[in-house]
Order: structure tokens, then C-alpha cells, then sequence
């Protein structure tokens, strides 16, 4: 998925698959796929610009060393428990010397006033290995008026960190969970019934449904970020599920030439848009 912060949309891009375990073979797991994708379709989404992330999984040496090798930036969630090594080494530097601080105050989603503490050094071994890669650790907490802690995380980075960008790589990092709240929860309660496990079949038929609903959805949202009258009627319906509603009984009992002409009268029997007062 394609996610950025500041933007609800988000982007599917080609699917890898995690397949069954088949005869002898040894399960399929998420790296293993991830990798696969890296080798088949980073040469056509890598720019330099784009940063990999992912969750604490992915924060370990072959992976990180992956992604660099396909010439993808990388910013994975690193969690002390698992990164004893990292998380020792880095409470053992000195404060304001080589591990920095930052505190900024943001208002949050609910319109009321947060703390956004910051830490990070550049240049920490991931590994307690000699051939361990160096990377850059920040970390980032988040607290209410009260003091109470909304938010905690921590994570590694082959981007320098600096006062500048610290705030950008964290909020960055906590943007992946939309591809849970704004792609598998869109997908599976509001239209598109899919299924959590979505076994259906006994070779790619399952795989075939979850393509197309990736297609569909991403169709949709292709249209909310490029066409006009798609947003208004989605503003003016709402929940994304009776909009769908509309469409299908529209589309049961009319036959429109064009998707624009379907838009254009949805725009208006609902009274919205330039064509509002026009007549069918």
C-alpha cells in the first residue's frame, strides 16, 4: 500500500501473496513475501524518495539490507523487547550529546492540545553482531494535557534524523495504521465483504476474489482523489456502503452510456453539483 501522512486515501499496490504450505515446503510467511515483492517490483516503485515501512518484523539486519539493496529507504517500528541490544547501547549514550531530545506541542485529532516528545541518534548498530548495520533510532511519545501517555513507539530509520525531520519520520512511522483503518477495515465492513481469512477454493479462487476487491477499491479511490463529481456525491451520501446502494439500484433499472453520465445524474437527482439545475 501506498500511505502518506496528511492524507486518508491510500493506495494498493501489486498483491504477494502468502500461500499455504505445500508438501515438504515450510510455511510462507510475511518477510519471505515482502522479499519476493521487493525482487519483482521495486525497480518500478523505488525512487529514493519512497521509504519502506513496516512493523518490528521487518526491523532485522537481511531485511533492512534488502531494501537498501533495491535502493528503498526504510522505516520499521523497533521495539526494545525484541532489540535488546539497540535499546541497551542506546540508553547507554549521553543525553543531548549523542542521543538528542525534542518536545513540541500539536494539537491531535481531537482538536485539543498534545505533547510530542522526541529522542534519536544516528549511527547505532541494530545487532550485537561485527557486521552489525548502522542505523538511526528515534523514538516518540505522545501525552495529553494530564500527562497521560496516548502514544508510544520507537523505531529505526536509514534516513539522518535531525530536529527538522524527527516530528516527519514519526508521524510517518504511525501512518501505516492506515492501511488497516483506511484499506482492511473499508474492505471488509463498508461494501466490499471481504471475508478475514477469505478461504474460498482450493487453488487461486481466493486470491482472485481478493484482487478484484483490491481493484474495485482501489477504482473507487482513484476516483475521490481525481474526479470532482465522485467526491461531492460521496460527501452529500456519506457512508460509503449506501452510496454503493445507490449506484446498484441505478444501475438495476437505467442504462447509462458512460460512468460520467451515470455521476452526472446522481449530481442531479441529489441537487449538488453544476448540473443541479439541469434536467434529465
Amino acid at each position: 500500500m501506498i500511505v502518506s501522512p496528511g492524507h486518508q486515501q491510500v493506495v494498493s499496490l501489486r498483491p504477494e501473496f502468502i500461500p499455504p504450505p505445500d508438501g515438504a515446503v515450510k510455511q510462507d510467511c510475511e518477510i519471505n513475501a515482502a522479499k519476493r515483492w521487493l525482487t519483482a517490483h521495486a525497480a518500478r516503485y523505488a525512487t529514493g524518495n519512497d521509504t519502506l515501512l513496516g512493523d518490528d518484523r521487518y526491523a532485522q539486519q537481511p531485511f533492512c539490507r534488502q531494501g537498501l539493496r533495491h535502493a528503498f529507504p526504510f522505516l520499521f517500528t523497533c521495539k526494545p523487547a525484541s532489540h535488546s541490544h539497540l535499546s541497551q547501547w542506546v540508553e547507554a549514550l549521553e543525553p543531548g550529546r549523542d542521543r538528542h531530545p525534542a518536545k513540541l506541542k500539536v494539537k491531535g485529532q481531537s482538536n485539543r492540545w498534545e505533547q510530542h516528545q522526541y529522542r534519536w541518534a544516528n549511527g547505532v548498530p541494530l545487532t550485537d553482531r561485527d557486521d552489525a548495520l548502522n542505523v538511526n533510532w528515534g523514538d516518540v511519545t505522545v501525552t495529553d494535557a494530564a500527562g497521560k501517555i496516548l502514544y508510544r513507539n520507537a523505531f529505526i530509520t536509514d534516513w539522518n534524523i535531525r530536529v527538522g525531520n524527527v516530528a516527519g519520520l514519526g508521524a510517518a512511522g504511525r501512518a501505516r495504521w492506515k492501511i488497516e483503518n483506511e484499506n482492511h477495515n473499508v474492505l471488509k465492513h463498508r461494501g466490499y465483504h471481504l471475508e478475514h481469512t477469505f478461504g474460498h477454493g482450493q487453488k487461486q479462487l481466493s486470491s482472485l476474489w481478493l484482487t478484484m476487491n483490491l481493484l474495485a477499491c482501489g477504482r473507487h479511490t482513484l476516483l475521490e482523489l481525481t474526479e470532482e463529481s465522485y467526491r461531492l456525491i460521496r460527501t452529500t451520501v456519506g457512508a460509503r456502503r449506501k452510496c454503493f446502494t445507490h449506484l446498484e439500484a441505478l444501475t438495476t433499472d437505467l442504462y447509462f452510456e458512460t460512468g460520467e453520465r451515470l455521476l452526472d445524474f446522481l449530481l442531479r437527482g441529489l441537487e449538488i453539483g453544476p448540473s443541479a439545475g439541469q434536467k434529465s
